[in-house]
């Protein structure tokens, strides 16, 4: 950089640019002695290091030395300039050109090239060393600054966040992987063991990376500085990024699904003799109303005349042979094929039953009309007893029929409703005849509450 000779400096602005300066001075110090003793760069310095880390540490790591090279350039300028001033009170116009010269001219001899990754003329010879202004100087620091804080402070970040959440992972993965050997299940025989040799391989390859390329899983807010960047505002301040964790919590969430389907296997294993005892007692309970429909049915066909009476299905054979299926692969621990073969079970018991009680229902069914036609009979004898017509002869005819053939058998269930309904019918004139005498006595009623008479046994008193 080529030295430009710029406007001569009051004293005035002379005191204000060496405090300005002093000031500056002071804050790269205090942050140089910051970042020599920050925990990532001690980590970096002693880590071996791969991809993107090692790339991105082989140019920052050089820019602590370098830093504080250019710092001590940076003092001694400064010191000297202190020194011009500390002549004189009121400096005349030599001291104040040589001040100004100082202060904003290329007055600073510095190593060539000393910027991170910064931008080179194509073709352009190497600099050994250049002279540059003091507020040039402080722009390089910051840049080296930027580049060396951000690897640092990234791979602290990473370092701080992952490898003990990755070791409580690998530890819990130990517990569930404990857990599959117990129930029977391993790698290459059961589809949740391979998925825990799976997330073992990614654990130990995600914590071997967190350990020699913390950067590979850092997500800086902006582009890193020594990519010919310079960051907005001070360079002094702390880089701001997130810690990738995708990886690890797709581990995680992966872990807990293993876990969870272990622990349904292991509810499996601890419940599957009592579900496999209740598929029993369902299949025996069906096959006892299997044998009731069978009692029934031949009850039906010996007291029912020209009845249809459907067939009563036979046991379910099948079934049984699943069950010591279900039992040799619980012997064997293959709780894999267990769990659907056992769901499955419990279903076809259960509709086994509802199939042996559908069978029972629609093979009484004749048994329980003729129970019903005997109900209405008795309904309507005691109905024959209410109008006082049980003593007409026609009645009494028409009840011996009905009652004949409903308790004979076997019962011709066709002939007896049609008997029950004729015994109904010759009810119905006494039924009307009660009918309108009822309703003749509330009409009176009626009458009587209007004009003030009152009815006494069916007849109306009055003048």
């Amino acid at each position: 950089m080529a030295a430009s000779a710029g406007p001569v400096l009051s004293r005035e602005e002379v005191d204000r640019a060496l405090a300005r300066l002093g000031a500056e001075r002071d804050a790269v110090e205090s942050a140089l002695l910051a970042l020599q003793d920050h925990p990532g760069l001690r980590l970096l310095d002693g880590a071996e290091l791969t991809g993107r880390t090692q790339e991105r540490w082989a140019v920052a790591g050089k820019g602590l030395p370098l830093l504080w090279a250019l710092f001590d350039r940076y003092s001694e300028a400064l010191a000297s300039a202190r020194a011009v001033r500390a002549r004189k009170v009121k400096p005349g116009a030599p001291e104040l050109a040589e001040l100004s010269e100082l202060l904003t001219g290329d007055a600073v001899t510095v190593p060539g090239g000393a910027v991170p990754d910064g931008p080179q003329l194509l073709g352009a010879p190497a600099k050994l060393v250049e002279r540059i202004s003091l507020d040039a100087l402080m722009t390089r620091m910051n840049s080296w600054y930027a580049s060396v804080l951000e690897v640092v402070s990234a791979a602290d970040a990473v370092w701080s966040a992952l490898p003990a959440r990755i070791d409580l992972l690998l530890a819990e993965l130990s517990r569930v992987q404990t857990l599959a050997l117990s129930l029977g299940v391993r790698a290459g025989s059961h589809p949740l063991g391979d998925d825990l040799t799976a997330l073992a391989a990614d654990l130990t390859a995600l914590r071997t990376e967190v350990r020699e390329d913390p950067l590979a899983l850092w997500r800086p807010a902006r582009v890193p500085a020594q990519r010919g960047t310079v960051p907005e505002g001070t360079a002094f301040a702390t880089p701001t990024g997130v810690v990738d964790t995708e990886r690890f919590d797709n581990a995680g969430r992966a872990l807990d699904g293993v876990r969870m389907e272990l622990e349904d296997v292991l509810r499996l294993r601890d419940d599957a003799e009592e579900r496999l005892q209740g598929v029993g007692d369902l299949l025996q309970r069906a096959d006892a109303t299997l044998a009731e429909a069978r009692r029934a049915r031949g009850e039906v066909l010996a007291k029912i005349a020209s009845s249809d009476v459907p067939a009563v299905p036979g046991p379910a054979s099948a079934l049984r042979e699943r069950i010591v299926t279900a039992l040799e692969l619980r012997q064997s621990g293959q709780w894999g094929r267990l769990a659907p073969l056992l769901d499955a079970l419990e279903d076809a018991a259960a509709k086994e039953l509802d199939r042996a009680r559908q069978s029972l229902t629609e093979v009484t069914q004749p048994l329980a009309v003729r129970a019903e036609l005997r109900g209405r009979l008795d309904a309507y004898k005691a109905m024959a007893a209410r109008l006082r017509v049980a003593e007409d002869p026609e009645v009494i005819e028409r009840y011996e029929k009905a009652r004949w053939l409903l308790w004979s058998a076997p019962c011709d269930l066709r002939a007896a409703a049609a008997a029950v309904a004729r015994f109904q019918q010759s009810l119905r004139p006494a039924q009307t005849e009660a009918d309108a005498q009822a309703q003749q006595a509330q009409q009176a009623a009626q009458a009587g509450e209007a004009t003030g008479w009152t009815p006494v046994d069916g007849q109306v008193q009055g003048g």
